[in-house]
């Protein structure tokens, strides 16, 4: 049977002409630089030197511009056959493709050439319409990289579809192992992709790639080559600090290191990160970051190794801020610490090298619920004597010396804002985010508008404190109650008009306040430093005018004690003028002064009812007449009563 099949073997090889190839023998990976034999299957007759080479159907010879000086033929004589190989000589990536031996019209099978630094160019029909099939034939191409060197445009080019990929090869993933399984393969793909820009170098050689989701940073030393400071490579969103110098000096790596630095801003969005087990508690706070040390034999560092991670949003002093690595399964922190914070970047140092981030792990049941019943305490107790003080000054609205018209809108105001900050707590529970920017957009115009009414109200006792006395005559012609009204809340009106015509969507955070992104929240924070600056000024004058003033004064007895309660009233209006309100910049890390900062900016409807209701002379006597007359009805119903009942 097996010399039946030999002889059929013959004669069709014989009648062909052809010499049957294996798929390994019509196949050639090569490096660049190398040279290749390429074998003719079919060859012409041995009296006819009729044989051409193509490769993609383009001619294949030393007319070619691209071959020239670097192809030959190389004729072999094998019993009675005829071979006529193509000798291609110092490859190049361009060289990769299919190649044919065309002799005398024969069809013949082609041979492929694969230069090894063009393996991951053969999925460009992939990019006009890629799918994960095509991303996992990719990543399975670069798991058979081993220690070749591949040009930068090539490793460029595949990080940017790499990457572009992320979302088809992870997002697709909602089991956790599935995740786990994709995130650690991507970081390995982009790892070993990125160490085929290492050579080895007698001195120093670096290779930076900056694309829309990865920053890549390279940086290679050899023996002719000494580092005299820890090497600093940067990104815009994270740096790194490594001893490289001491890791090439090491045993094994004879003066030879590499370290290789990519950062990942595309995760923040990602549900790469959700494969963490404290998916509701914690939030990715900084780009995620590798750092390998490629193509270096000995990998001990023989220092710590220290990354400056930009903050990607606002830290919050509640909540716990730690630096994390990814030890294949899950967000760790074992031996990677966090040795400074400020509020743009926190530095990390870690014993070795991996995949790094910053998470903030929020904890509410322990710091914000008890921050929310703070306040809602402190707003609640601030809002019942802001009522006291309307119903005071309702009730002595004839007596100028107990009202005006700042001191009047600024409670009002500044009641009406508390109430609807009150309300917006129960709404974002609720997820009503319409009415939530709404009211957002109403509590920006009463608390602007309340800040307006405390400068006109530092400004008109800055003017009575010159003669120890409320504004005279010639003082309320020019602070025209019309006037200030106009001006009161115009001015917020104006600001809240222009800054939601800007920005239209600035007023649909979920918090039911001014959203951060585009800086929107400085069309709050910029008139209200602005308002208090001026307060703080004021305060400052009207404090050195007061103490010249009592100076001037006699020293008698019934003078001093006036001058003392008015003194204090003027001290206490340091709260009435939204003067604490300066504390909500040191709050960020402090927990202590964040309360403090609630307690005193809540309670300014207090301090305005302990000042201008319980230390007034004049309301004081408002209530004594009150409380006779009320007095004076009961005592009269009371007798009525009693002889209608004697008389009865």
């Amino acid at each position: 049977m097996w010399l039946c099949v030999f002889l059929l073997y013959s004669v069709l090889r014989e009648s062909s002409g052809c010499t049957l190839l294996t798929d390994s023998e019509r196949t050639f990976i090569k490096s660049p630089g190398e040279s290749v034999l390429l074998p003719c299957p079919c060859p012409p007759d041995q009296h006819k030197i009729n044989l051409t080479w193509t490769k993609d159907q383009t001619a294949v010879s030393n007319d070619t511009e691209s071959y020239r000086g670097r192809v030959r033929m190389v004729n072999q004589n094998h019993s009675r056959n005829f071979h006529s190989s193509l000798l291609i000589s110092n490859l190049t990536e361009e060289d990769s493709g299919l190649y044919t031996c065309a002799a005398d019209e024969k069809d013949v099978p082609n041979i492929m050439l694969q230069v090894k630094g063009l393996i991951i160019k053969t999925l460009e029909a992939c990019k006009a319409n890629a799918t994960l099939d095509c991303t996992n034939n990719l990543l399975s191409q670069i798991d058979s990289i081993t220690d070749q060197e591949l040009p930068k445009k090539d490793v460029e080019d595949t990080l940017k579809f790499l990457i572009t990929q992320q979302n088809s090869h992870i997002t697709g993933k909602t089991n956790r192992d599935g995740l786990v399984s994709s995130f650690n393969r991507m970081l390995n793909a982009t790892e070993k992709l990125v160490s085929t820009l290492v050579n080895k170098v007698k001195t120093s050689s670096s290779v930076s790639i900056s694309l829309e989701n990865i920053e890549v940073r390279v940086f290679v030393v050899g023996q002719n080559y000494s580092l005299k400071e820890m090497l600093q490579l940067h990104t815009p969103y994270a740096d790194i600090e490594i001893d490289l110098n001491g890791i090439a000096t090491n045993n094994m790596n004879q003066g030879h290191a590499a370290v290789a630095f990519m950062s990942y801003t595309n995760m923040s969005n990602s549900s790469l990160f959700s494969a963490n087990a404290m998916t509701n508690t914690t939030k990715l706070m900084s780009a995620v970051i590798s750092a390998t040390l490629p193509k270096t034999e000995n990998r001990s560092l023989g220092k710590p190794v220290n990354f400056t991670l930009m903050h990607l949003a606002e830290l919050r002093p509640n909540y716990v801020h730690s630096c994390v690595y990814w030890n294949k399964t899950d967000w760790v922190t074992d031996g990677c610490t966090r040795i400074k914070t400020n509020h743009s970047y926190t530095v990390c140092s870690s014993s070795h090298l991996s995949t790094f981030a910053l998470i903030m792990q929020i904890n509410p049941r322990q710091s914000e619920d008890r921050f929310k019943v703070i306040n809602m305490v402190v707003v609640s107790f601030g809002l019942v004597f802001l009522g006291l003080a309307l119903l005071t000054f309702a009730l002595c609205w004839k007596n100028p010396r107990v009202i005006n018209t700042a001191r009047i809108n600024l409670c009002i105001s500044l009641l009406l804002g508390h109430l609807l900050f009150l309300l917006t707590h129960t709404l974002v529970k609720k997820k009503y985010q319409l009415a939530c920017a709404v009211l957002a957009g109403i509590m920006h115009f009463l608390f602007l508008s309340a800040f307006v009414w405390m400068f006109i109200e530092a400004l008109m006792l800055f003017l009575a404190i010159k003669n120890l006395s409320r504004p005279k005559s010639k003082h309320k012609e020019v602070l025209n109650w019309k006037l200030l009204t106009l001006v009161g809340y115009m001015v917020a009106l104006i600001v809240v008009g222009v800054s939601a015509g800007v920005e239209p969507n600035g007023y649909s955070s979920e918090e039911c306040w001014l959203a951060t992104s585009k800086g929107f929240n400085w069309s709050f924070l910029g008139p209200v430093f602005f308002i208090l600056a001026s307060n703080m000024i004021l305060f400052s004058f009207i404090s050195i005018s007061l103490r010249s003033s009592l100076a001037r004064l006699n020293n008698q007895v019934s003078q001093i004690n006036k001058n003392r309660t008015i003194f204090f009233k003027t001290m206490a209006q340091f709260v009435i003028f939204g003067c604490p309100w300066i504390l909500g910049v040191f709050t960020a890390n402090s927990e202590a002064l964040e309360i403090i900062f609630l307690i005193l900016n809540s309670q300014q409807g207090t301090f305005i009812f302990i000042v201008h209701c319980v230390l007034s002379k004049e309301v004081r006597q408002q209530y004594r007449k009150l409380l006779c007359r009320s007095c004076v009805t009961t005592y009269y119903v009371t007798s009525v009563t009693e002889v209608q009942t004697t008389q009865g």
